[in-house]
């Protein structure tokens, strides 16, 4: 079952299969995960709020529009959780990068990867959301030009130039750190 498609997969566990469904979670878990962590920033939070995104394709996947993309509407479902948990908070954290950065062994090292991470960290967080949510759904989602613009609901030339204007951004202020 596996091999099929996130939309087959939707239509079989509508049809009364359980087991399409945990192949849908199975496929998307870690994603998710790591896509609510990138924007909230607390591992133990991203968890729960993966858990709420999961919950709620659960109640709502009878109401899923299988002429759009699966991936589109669970990543849409995921930032809005996102949103909502950064509001009742009300602050924006974003996490860091220093598992992406290279292995640094020495002290050196390392004091050079946190400051680049909090560079980077302070960077992000200067950014409009319109430009960060453009930013991260590009990279941390994988979604194309074509899906963000229908998830956010702006032309796709405003996806385009918002996404170019961020990165014009993310390299201007990055000459910072």
């Amino acid at each position: 079952m596996a091999e099929l498609s996130d939309k087959h997969l939707a239509e079989r566990y509508l049809k009364g299969e359980e087991g399409a469904l945990e192949v849908l979670i199975k496929r998307y878990l870690k994603p998710i995960y790591g896509f609510v962590y990138k924007n909230v920033g607390d591992g133990e939070a991203a968890e729960d709020i993966t858990q709420e995104v999961f919950v709620k394709v659960w109640k709502n996947l009878k109401k899923f529009d299988r002429q759009k993309s699966f991936k589109s509407w669970i990543f849409t479902i995921a930032k809005n959780a996102s949103i909502d948990f950064l509001r009742r908070r009300r602050t924006v954290p974003l996490s860091t990068v220093e598992e992406f950065l290279s292995e640094k062994s020495d002290f050196a090292g390392e004091i050079e990867r946190k400051s680049i991470a909090d560079g980077f960290k302070k960077t992000m967080k200067s950014l409009s959301p319109g430009y960060r949510a453009v930013i991260l759904l590009k990279h941390e989602a994988g979604l194309s030009f074509r899906e963000i613009s229908g998830e956010l609901g702006e032309p796709l030339n405003t996806v385009k130039s918002r996404y170019r204007r961020a990165l014009a951004a993310l390299k201007k202020l990055s000459a910072n750190f």
